[in-house]
């Protein structure tokens, strides 16, 4: 076992949907899981049951989350919300309504927004519980333009990810396709303002021809592998073997459907999935990549699932130490432990977020 207890060890979360939270599905960030439960007796079945909260993320010492702009659109399969869209317009508006919840909650002294290489440091060394939220825009129907880029910067966005089914900038999840032109200027304009590409959930053919094209910091936020799960929506060990070249980091998700290959297809229940499973996508990720630097956590905690689908030992975000007893008793050190946990993530960070000096 780790001689270091999990509960000092720090996480990075590069992965939650906290505004579609609010904003869609009315759950306050700052109440806890089980408060969230309590309200939503039954749980909606195309969400399930709560998992996410400030008090659950702070338990487990989360200090700092990739969290997510996605607005929904309304041919979305499998989740039905209201608001959805079905226009760019649309999307646009809501996205700016999901900002808006982020820049409320950052008005809280215990929640930060991290916009540059400076802001790591002051919720990371805090000695009180703090949380530090990177905006990332999932999807880029929220961008109008390639020329709007400027305006989500502006607003303290640092992440995007052009697809998430097909969007007009490139093929996603789903819907297989390529670069389309404005795809390609909306990757110039990103480059141009220093934006971290999130390659999760671009189709195969997208994301080669980003990864040609883009030459700044990219990262996959929460994928799995291919290897085990064989769908478009993970990794294969040439996208794999080609984010470590670049220098990026793999989010695995903790959610059984992403860790079993026919977990969803069986409907098989929660018992079947275990932390071991997560360590497998781990493991094979650092096997690829021949060491431990480029995999980290990218929960996707209540982003459509819930606690129901994911792994045995996992009721709230609370539990997510418990990934480190798990890769522990995989004969992980503390060193690749803490840097699965956080150290990878925040190196990559400190790598590519711009001193608020540099601008």
């Amino acid at each position: 076992m780790s001689k270091t207890s999990k509960s000092q060890r720090l996480i990075v979360d590069a992965h939650e949907d906290i505004s579609f939270n609010s904003v869609v599905l009315g759950r306050d960030f700052l109440s806890s899981a089980y408060d969230k439960r309590a309200r939503e007796r039954p749980p909606n079945p195309q969400v399930g049951t709560a998992t996410l909260g400030l008090p659950e993320l702070l338990q487990a010492n989360v200090r700092l989350v990739f969290a997510s702009i996605w607005p929904v659109p309304c041919d979305y399969p499998d989740l039905k919300v209201t608001p959805c869209y079905t226009t760019t317009e649309e999307a646009y508006a809501q996205a700016k309504k999901q900002l808006a919840y982020y820049l409320s909650l950052s008005k809280d002294p215990r929640i930060q927004l991290i916009t540059a290489h400076e802001d790591i440091d002051g919720v990371i060394n805090s000695g009180v519980g703090r949380l530090g939220l990177v905006l990332s825009i999932e999807g880029g129907d929220s961008i109008p333009t390639p020329q709007h880029v400027h305006e989500w910067w502006a607003s303290g966005v640092r992440i995007i990810g052009p697809a998430h089914r097909r969007t007009q900038y490139a093929g996603g999840t789903g819907q297989p396709g390529p670069l389309t032109q404005a795809g390609r200027q909306l990757l110039s304009e990103m480059a141009r303002m220093s934006m971290i590409l999130d390659v999760s959930h671009m189709a195969e053919e997208s994301f080669f021809q980003a990864l040609d094209q883009f030459q700044g910091p990219v990262i996959a936020s929460h994928s799995n592998c291919r290897a085990y799960v064989p769908t478009d929506r993970q990794l294969s060990d040439e996208m794999i073997q080609l984010l470590v070249k670049r220098g990026g980091v793999i989010g695995v998700v903790p959610y059984n459907d992403f860790l079993l290959a026919d977990w969803k297809k069986t409907h098989r229940p929660k018992a079947d999935v275990t932390l071991a499973a997560v360590v497998k996508h781990i493991r094979h990720i650092c096997d690829v990549a021949g060491d431990t630097m480029h995999v980290g956590i990218g929960s996707d905690f209540d982003g459509g699932l819930g606690m129901e689908s994911i792994p045995l030992e996992m009721d709230t975000a609370a539990d997510l130490p418990k990934i480190a007893d798990a890769l522990a008793q995989a004969h992980f050190t503390d060193k690749d432990i803490d840097n699965i946990l956080a150290g990878n993530w925040l190196r990559f960070l400190q790598e590519s977020l711009q001193p608020r000096t540099s601008r």
